[in-house]
């Protein structure tokens, strides 16, 4: 079976919901549907799709298409003109699985975003005359970081 996906970035979810962007199939008969998602680095997708189990291939700073492959899953995704990313799926998936992997995929690219803000605030503190005081995650991995501010600033 094969399946695509269109990786809808949250802030266009909405303009694409009005304009009636919506599950259906493509000239060949395959299933195409949006999925909302906030991928748009190709970089931390890359990682997102390591973290998701995925073995990567194709993957650079500048990429305009990167390749994953799961158990018995192969997909390819692209990157449009416009940004946004789509997938295209193959092998043993249906349409729930391939939504499902892609959420998986979602979820740990917003753990990869956390951790790039995160490390460039760590970075970037001293320069702004703050110093790291502490740093808590919760259960729900939210991190709380308390800086002080430096005599000089």
């Amino acid at each position: 079976m094969s399946v695509s996906l269109i990786l809808v970035p949250l802030a266009v979810a909405a303009v694409s919901a009005a304009h009636g962007l919506r599950a259906g199939r493509d000239e060949q008969n395959r299933v195409v549907c949006q999925v909302q998602t906030r991928m748009r680095d190709a970089q931390l997708l890359t990682a997102a799709l390591h973290d998701a189990g995925a073995v990567v291939t194709g993957a650079d700073p500048s990429a305009q298409e990167l390749r994953a492959e799961w158990s018995g899953v192969q997909a390819r995704f692209t990157r449009g003109t416009d940004g946004i990313w789509a997938a295209h799926f193959t092998g043993a998936v249906d349409e729930e699985r391939a939504v499902d992997i892609v959420r998986a995929i979602d979820a740990a690219y917003g753990r990869q975003v956390q951790q790039a803000v995160l490390r460039r605030l760590r970075e970037r503190a001293p320069a702004a005359g703050l110093r790291l005081e502490s740093e808590t995650v919760t259960r729900a991995n939210e991190v709380r970081m308390v800086f002080a501010v430096e005599g000089g600033a």
